[in-house]
């Protein structure tokens, strides 16, 4: 401990950043471009924030299929610049391509992907953009007038759509994208190998400028198990009825061997986040927020000093000690708390204060929401009273929420950071400085009710229909994969191989997609990927995919809030 004494509250923010492996191994081509979008907006913007405001500090999560991807995308764009190498993403590789499209349905079909940014934020405020937009919605209705949009009108909303989805601090400081942004048509295929330098230039730097931050003791880099899976299921899928006792599982017992599996993800996690950052995680953000006491004990395995989860899981957890609600005692959640036997403290989410950013702040002025955010951090220090109760957790996605934002979150981010650093009163910290605080209170927590920071629940993943049948299908791979493993001499090669495909098909996020919440397209485009990792996963080892790998199974018929890429800590209250 050390002797570091203050009377402020203390205010982590933890930025979880995360994308799912969006390779279509059947093609080797990534069939969204969500990942190198993200980067060069998001990534790029929360690092520039941090670097600009001295006294600025966050924890800053990447998840390994993300370091991976952004890593490949990297080495794509510098090898195309370099030797003209084809790039496997089809958006970027049409953005500098000599030659676009000829087919009518190719061209229009380039365009429409062109438009999948939020309307308000991303394109309207953009006239030259805003007008091919038009042109866009014009075209819908007459198919075969795609025929008179030339080489030119694609090049340009090519051009549009990327720069609309680079960071407003690459905007407002970046020569090359300034002189595109002036120049507004008629782009040369030099000044879109130009735009594709300046991507190259974001994408490569990321890894980078994220390190450098923890080597000042700005930044506290954080990891999660390798993709992204739901832990607690894993380990035991009857976990699920400790949040949802009435929930209807999927039809097998448990998943086989799922602790292995478990301990798969934390290591290969560990090898891609050390070969990254050239340094060992203290803590981790366990998927989704989701714990157990099993998944603390194996966290606990690999020396982690800390994790966290949602206000809910703790809220349940301490009616499993206490036999009581004490719930509404907000002073329980603004401290960190001592897991039972083990040498890990636990982190609880603010609900509040963390879905103000991500789900309400967007709507206001930028001062106005800094403003309100400060003065509820302030109520609750002075709720605290100075006691035990010192330390407030806001956690969420680190990309997901800028789009809603007016210039990503420039103006609240620039004045939050900034406001934060200055206060008297607060002290913005990180979870790995804090364990090393003797004015930081840990209380002890005996028992874990297992559950995630979505509703404390793991409703998201499991429960429905849908999402049962995807892990249905995942069970049954599973069973294969421990068939071939056993039955069959092969390589250590095709064993890792095949093993990193199945953790690909563990990660949460197809589960999340499935059911009657979220919107037809983001469904479709996740149902069909992830029947995809599955097929490729049989013939790796190979097997014949089952026959219902050809067929949809998932429905769709939901319109959630932030297009479902993001949910609340607390399910709305019915009025």
């Amino acid at each position: 401990m050390s002797d570091k004494k203050d009377s402020k509250i203390k205010l982590v923010f933890c930025w979880h950043m995360h994308q799912p492996q969006y390779l279509d191994p059947s093609s080797g081509k990534y069939r969204l471009p969500w990942t190198y979008l993200h980067a060069i907006k998001d990534y790029v913007d929360m690092a520039a924030h941090l670097e600009e405001v001295p006294g600025a500090r966050s924890v800053v999560n990447f998840t390994p299929t993300l370091i991976e991807q952004i890593e490949d995308y990297a080495q794509e764009v510098h090898d195309f610049l370099d030797v003209g190498r084809p790039i496997n993403d089809p958006m970027l590789d049409a953005l500098a391509s000599p030659v676009l499209p000829d087919s009518v349905d190719e061209r229009l079909q380039l365009a429409e992907n062109c438009l999948k940014a939020n309307h308000e934020r991303l394109v309207a405020i953009y006239p030259q953009f805003q007008l091919l937009a038009d042109m866009v919605h014009w075209m819908r209705k007459r198919p075969d007038s795609a025929n008179y949009f030339n080489d030119q009108f694609l090049a340009d909303i090519l051009v549009w759509y990327h720069l609309a989805w680079l960071g407003e601090t690459v905007r407002r400081t970046d020569e090359r994208v300034e002189h595109l942004m002036e120049k507004g048509s008629n782009f040369s295929l030099r000044e879109r190998r130009l735009l594709m330098a300046v991507i190259g230039d974001l994408l490569a730097g990321i890894i980078p400028r994220y390190k450098k931050l923890a080597d000042e003791g700005i930044v506290e880099l954080s990891m999660t198990p390798y993709a992204h899976p739901i832990m607690p299921l894993m380990l035991d899928i009857n976990s699920a009825k400790d949040a949802m006792p009435d929930v209807e599982l999927p039809r097998f017992e448990q998943y086989p061997d799922g602790a292995n599996r478990v301990r798969w993800h934390v290591e290969k996690g560990l090898e891609v986040f050390e070969n990254a950052f050239g340094r060992k995680p203290v803590g981790v953000w366990p998927s989704e927020g989701g714990i157990s006491e099993d998944t603390v004990r194996i966290l606990d395995e690999y020396g982690f000093k800390w994790t966290a989860s949602g206000e809910t899981v703790l809220a349940n957890s301490l009616r499993k000690q206490y036999g009581h609600d004490v719930s509404a005692l907000k002073e329980w959640l603004h401290m960190p708390y001592d897991l039972f036997d083990t040498q890990m403290a636990g982190f609880f989410r603010d609900d509040g204060l963390s879905d103000s950013i991500g789900f309400k702040y967007h709507k206001w002025h930028g001062d106005d929401a800094v403003a309100d955010f400060i003065n509820n951090v302030l109520n609750i220090a002075d709720q605290c009273g100075g006691g035990n109760c010192n330390v407030v957790s806001v956690i969420l996605d680190g990309e997901n929420a800028w789009e809603y934002y007016p210039a990503n979150g420039w103006y609240f981010l620039s004045a939050l950071f900034r406001e934060l650093a200055e206060h008297p009163r607060i002290h913005l910290a990180t979870y790995e400085e804090l364990l090393e605080r003797d004015d930081v209170v840990s209380l002890p927590l005996s028992d874990m009710a297992a559950g995630s920071w979505v509703y404390g629940t793991f409703s998201t993943w499991i429960g429905e229909k849908d999402k049962n049948r995807g892990w249905e299908m995942l069970y049954d791979a599973k069973k294969c994969f421990d068939e071939v493993l056993e039955s069959r001499q092969l390589t250590d090669e095709r064993i890792a191989a095949i093993e990193r495909q199945l953790a690909v098909c563990e990660g949460s996020d197809w589960c999340w997609w499935f059911g009657e919440y979220n919107p037809e397209g983001s469904v479709s485009d996740f149902e069909r990927l992830y029947r995809r990792q599955l097929v490729a996963l049989y013939q790796l080892m190979g097997e014949s995919p089952p026959d219902f790998l050809s067929h949809r199974f998932a429905r769709v018929i939901g319109s959630p809030a932030t297009g479902g890429v993001m949910r609340m800590g607390q399910e709305a209250s019915e009025a």
